[in-house]
């Protein structure tokens, strides 16, 4: 089957394999991976360096030839003494040869076709001999399989260039990382840069026949040299990988004909895969607005009889639109968005109002702070018409969030609870209310003090990255000084979802915006500004989002589950291509 064939024919398994990043990478923005995409990139450069890619022509003259040719230039740059002798290395061995090897083709070692491999190095003084303007010294965040970027790139003046002569790079160079977690990236040195130097994360691969330096290149970004530059790189606390181990990569080498129309053929499919991409992007993206846009229909509703239309058009096309994971969880927030805003369930008249409810709030604040079991609290500001986000039912009320709370600050030493639970920022899912990780005070190894908390209390992080960070506790145990217990007035459960909603989220970030400190102060959490309803009208509300959020989950695991499909029949397709 040709590659082009190979592409169209699974078309629809390329664009539809898509997970979700671990973590975005430099130079991207995308919270998804094009799994499929990127494994058609690498199934393509697979079978350039098989010699499957494109056909053998029995015309072409044998890369045995080229190598001899290579080895006696090499051999005549030594006698003149251009470059330096070098160790023989070890003979390609019947092991190392695989048994597909298309006719006309070679094994050889990495190092039998350089004139130069290593390593730069870094200029005496660090960071300090960098200069504003000057030679371009490239480090490993420069080096990209698709180019060299010069975004966060540091010069060196023309003295310490010409003193670190032996770190050069001329035009045409292979560069590869050889340290950290770019390990593996690779690029050629355009010939449009006059020079530059590299330092000692970078390795220089001058090839004694430049013409083959393309080939080359792609040859490093095959799965199967990178398999070799992860499986043999050394080094225990930052990966590395060497010269000695390096030059003595077995290497496939085709004629010189047959790996220009390789690289050509490369190009032209790499291409293809862009457009494919950007195709898929746009996909993504646009159906992502769509669903966005009539979401937010919902919560722009202005009656139960527009809001009822607003959900009939969405249900009509459910299955289509709610296709990923960033969907249902907008999707949870949008349901999260309705119940707070009084229109998830039906207002009961006979419901006593909020006002009485908050009016019976301050008299038992009142009666704690005169028992002194807590703190008078500083008096917290009146609410304007402009602050309230939108109108509430009837029966409800705005009120400040510390109207709802006692902050409870029980200060311990950590060493005189080693059995009890301990709790952190790092033990809370964003924006779910879910504990993800137990562990006790003793495993946790936490020194300084911590808060004590009890059973019932919602725990709420007050540090930057994880605002959206809150739970409610189901046991007694010690919380982090990252982290605010808070002993409720109101249904507990209610008032988590207003903390995970996005009217709260809101203004906790420009909060956060208004303070220079990386957390959020008490003052500033008390003064947030929440929708508060009747005592019984929390209860519906959060037996309504329960059952609302199990479905979106359960939805969520067979859209996974879907997903986990598609990638295990990506894999099987490569797999069956090789």
């Amino acid at each position: 089957m040709s590659a082009e064939k190979l592409i169209t024919d699974h078309i629809d398994i390329w664009t539809s394999a898509v997970q979700a990043k671990s973590a975005s990478g430099r130079g991207s923005s995308k919270k998804r991976e094009l799994y499929g995409i990127k494994k058609l990139r690498e199934l393509i450069l697979e079978l350039a360096v098989r010699g499957k890619l494109v056909p053998q022509d029995p015309t072409d003259e044998p890369a045995l030839v080229l190598l001899e040719r290579i080895a006696e230039e090499k051999a005549q740059l030594v006698k003149d003494k251009e470059i330096p002798k070098t160790k023989p290395l070890p003979a390609i061995s019947p092991d190392e040869i695989p048994d597909d090897l298309p006719a006309g083709w070679s094994m050889v070692r990495l190092g039998e076709i350089v004139t130069k491999m290593g390593s730069g190095s870094t200029p005496r003084g660090g960071q300090k001999a960098y200069v504003d303007d000057g030679v371009i010294f490239l480090r490993s965040q420069n080096v990209w399989n698709e180019g060299v970027r010069l975004d966060d790139v540091a010069y060196i003046s023309d003295e310490v260039h010409q003193k670190m002569s032996n770190t050069k790079v001329l035009p045409g160079d292979v560069l590869l990382n050889i340290t950290g977690a770019s390990l593996g990236r690779t690029t050629i040195f355009p010939s449009d840069f006059v020079e530059a130097n590299v330092n000692q994360h970078v390795t220089i691969i001058r090839l004694i026949e430049l013409e083959m330096n393309k080939f080359v290149h792609l040859g490093l970004m095959s799965p199967m040299v990178q398999k070799l530059v992860w499986g043999r790189q050394v080094g225990m606390a930052i990966e590395g990988l060497s010269k000695k181990v390096l030059e003595q990569f077995e290497f496939p080498i085709p004629p010189i004909n047959e790996q220009h129309r390789i690289v050509a053929k490369v190009d032209e499919l790499m291409a293809l895969c862009d457009q494919l991409e950007q195709q898929t992007e746009a996909s993504l993206d646009a159906h992502q607005v769509l669903v966005e846009t009539l979401l937010a229909t919902l919560t722009n509703s202005q009656d139960a009889t527009e809001l009822m239309a607003n959900w009939a058009r969405i249900s009509e096309h459910f299955d289509t639109l709610f296709t990923t994971d960033q969907c249902i969880d907008q999707l949870k927030q949008t349901i999260l968005q309705l119940a707070v805003m009084g229109k998830l369930v039906p207002q009961d008249p006979n419901d006593e109002p909020a006002a009485k409810l908050l009016e019976r709030i301050a008299e038992e604040k009142a009666q704690l702070v005169k028992e002194k079991k807590i703190k008078k609290q500083k008096a917290l500001p009146p609410i304007a018409e402009d602050e309230k986000p939108f109108e509430l039912p009837k029966g409800w009320e705005w009120c400040r969030f510390g109207t709802l709370v006692n902050f409870k600050a029980e200060l311990v030493r950590p060493e005189e609870y080693l059995d009890l639970d301990q709790v952190a920022p790092d033990s809370i899912e964003k924006g779910t209310g879910k504990l993800i990780k137990r562990r006790t005070v003793a495993e946790s190894g936490v020194k300084g003090p911590n808060s004590r908390f009890y059973a019932g209390q919602i725990l709420y992080s007050k540090i930057r990255p994880s605002l959206s960070k809150a739970i409610i506790a189901e046991f007694d145990g010690l919380c982090s000084a990252d982290m605010y217990p808070l002993e409720t007035m109101v249904n507990s459960e209610f008032l988590l979802k207003i903390i995970l909603s996005e009217v709260f989220l809101t203004q906790v970030r420009a909060a956060e915006n208004r303070i220079k400190m990386p957390k959020l102060n008490v003052d500033s959490l008390s003064n947030i500004l929440v929708p508060i309803c009747p005592d019984n009208e929390m209860g519906r509300i959060s037996s309504k989002l329960s059952e609302l959020m199990f479905v979106s989950d359960q939805l969520k695991q067979q859209i996974n589950k879907s997903q986990q499909t598609q990638l295990q029949l990506t894999d099987a397709i490569v797999e069956q291509a090789v």
